[in-house]
C-alpha cells in the first residue's frame, strides 16, 4: 500500500482543529454543469446514473438566456445550465471548455458573512451577496472565484421552503428510473497548471481555512510514462474535500496534461461520489450503459489481501465479484475502501466519475494510483494523447 503522507503528524481529527472556523460550511448544497444541450443531458443523467427530476427554470419560468434542470440522487443534487441566446457568457464558457463543472455550490449558515470573510482574505468576487425570493421565501447566494472559471457559490436556504431556488419550479416528469444508490459528493478534484498546485494549496489554507492533510508526490503518483502530484484540502468538518493536482515531469502526456489541453485550462476533473453498496450500484450503471476504465490485471486481485492486511478479515465484499467488475480496493490505518472510475461522460477527455464505498477508510486509495493511472494511459492510448 502506498504512503499517504499527512501534512502533520496527528491523526485526522486533530489536523481538522486546526482548520480555521470563519467559514462554517454545511456540505455541498449543488454542483452546476454548463452543457450544450441541457435537456439531452438531464436524460443521460437520469437514465445512466438513476437521478431523479427536482426543478426546472428557463423561458417558462421567467428566464430569457439559459435553461436549467436540476437533478437529485439522495444527497446529490446536480444543475445542467445551456445558453438559450447568442451572446450569453454562456456560449464562450462552453467554446472554450465544452460541457464542465462551473459552479462547486457550498451550504453555509451565513452567505454574506461566508462573502465578507473569504474576500477580505484575498478572494475574487464573482457574485455579491444577492437575496432572490418568491412564494415560498428566500435564498441568500454569493460567489467567489477558485482555480480557472470555476467559482464556489455560498448557499443560505435556512429562510426557504421551495424546490430548489427562487427562479425555479417543480419539474415533474413521468420518467423517473429507479435510483442506483448515490448518496452524497465524497470530494471533487482539480487540475491546475504546472507549479500552480501549492498556489491554490495556499488559497484554500489563506482564503477558505482549509487544511491540506493528505499530499502525494511524483515519487507516490508515476507510471513508466508519467506522473502527478495532489495535495487534498478540507474544511474543519470534513464534508468538503478539495484534491488538487499538477502535472509533473514524465516520458510522456500525463492525465492532467491531457485534461488541461482539451479543457483549455484548470478545472474540476472528477467528481467521487458515495455509495453504500459499489457492487450493486456499479452492476446497475453498467447495465445502464455507464462505461468505466478497464481493469487492472488479475495480479492486482491477487493481491488485495496482502493490501488490506488486518482489514481482510472485515471485508465482506467477495472478491471474484469485485474483479469481475473491476472495482478496486485499498486501506489506511482506519479500514478499506472500494473504488471505480468511469471514462470521461463527453466527447472531450476531461470530466468523469468516480464511485466509492468507505469501509472506515478516510484516505483516496493510494494503492490504487499505479493501476489507475496505468487504465487512464491505455485509454489515452487509445486517444493518441499519451
Amino acid at each position: 500500500m502506498a504512503k499517504e503522507v499527512k501534512s502533520v503528524e496527528y491523526g485526522l481529527e486533530k489536523i481538522f482543529e486546526g482548520a480555521q472556523d470563519f467559514l462554517p460550511l454545511l456540505g455541498t448544497d449543488y454542483v452546476e454543469f454548463y452543457v450544450g444541450n441541457a435537456k439531452q443531458s438531464a436524460h443521460y443523467y437520469k437514465t445512466a446514473f438513476g437521478y431523479q427530476s427536482l426543478a426546472y427554470a428557463g423561458l417558462e419560468t421567467g428566464v430569457k438566456d439559459r435553461t436549467s434542470y436540476v437533478l437529485k440522487q439522495d444527497k446529490i443534487r446536480i444543475v445542467l445550465t445551456t445558453p438559450l441566446t447568442q451572446d450569453s457568457p454562456l456560449h464562450d464558457h462552453l467554446k472554450k471548455h465544452g460541457d464542465g463543472v462551473k459552479v462547486a455550490a457550498l451550504w453555509v449558515e451565513d452567505a454574506r458573512s461566508a462573502y465578507e470573510e473569504t474576500m477580505k482574505r484575498g478572494a475574487r468576487s464573482f457574485m455579491e451577496p444577492t437575496v432572490e425570493q418568491d412564494e415560498f421565501g428566500e435564498v441568500v447566494r454569493s460567489g467567489i472565484y477558485t482555480y480557472g472559471e470555476t467559482v464556489h457559490i455560498f448557499v443560505e436556504r435556512k429562510n426557504y421552503n421551495g424546490v430548489f431556488l427562487p427562479g425555479y419550479k417543480e419539474w415533474k416528469s413521468d420518467y423517473n428510473p429507479e435510483p442506483t444508490g448515490l448518496k452524497y459528493i465524497d470530494h471533487m478534484v482539480g487540475n491546475v497548471g504546472w507549479n500552480e498546485m501549492n498556489t491554490w494549496v495556499k488559497f484554500y489554507e489563506d482564503v477558505m481555512g482549509f487544511v491540506n492533510f493528505l499530499s502525494f508526490d511524483d515519487k507516490q503518483i508515476n507510471t513508466e510514462y508519467s506522473a502527478l502530484m495532489s495535495k487534498v484540502m478540507s474544511n474543519g468538518n470534513g464534508r468538503i474535500k478539495f484534491p488538487i493536482n499538477e502535472p509533473a515531469e514524465g516520458k510522456k502526456k500525463s492525465q492532467i496534461e491531457e485534461y488541461l489541453d482539451f479543457y483549455g485550462g484548470p478545472g474540476i476533473q472528477h467528481i467521487a461520489i458515495a455509495t453504500d453498496d459499489i457492487i450493486k450500484t456499479v452492476s446497475q450503471l453498467k447495465e445502464r450503459g455507464v462505461e468505466f476504465l478497464s481493469a487492472p490485471p488479475h495480479t492486482y486481485y491477487e493481491a488485495i489481501p496482502e493490501r488490506l492486511g488486518v482489514h481482510m478479515d472485515m471485508m465482506k465484499e467477495d472478491l471474484a465479484e469485485i474483479e469481475k467488475l473491476a472495482i478496486m480496493v485499498d486501506a489506511d490505518e482506519d479500514g478499506y475502501l472500494l473504488q471505480i472510475f468511469t471514462k470521461p461522460v463527453q466527447d472531450r477527455p476531461t470530466l468523469f466519475f468516480e464511485i466509492i464505498q468507505r469501509m472506515g477508510a478516510k484516505g483516496f486509495g493510494a494503492g490504487n494510483f499505479k493501476a489507475l493511472f496505468e487504465s487512464i494511459e491505455r485509454e489515452q492510448q487509445l486517444r493518441g494523447t499519451l
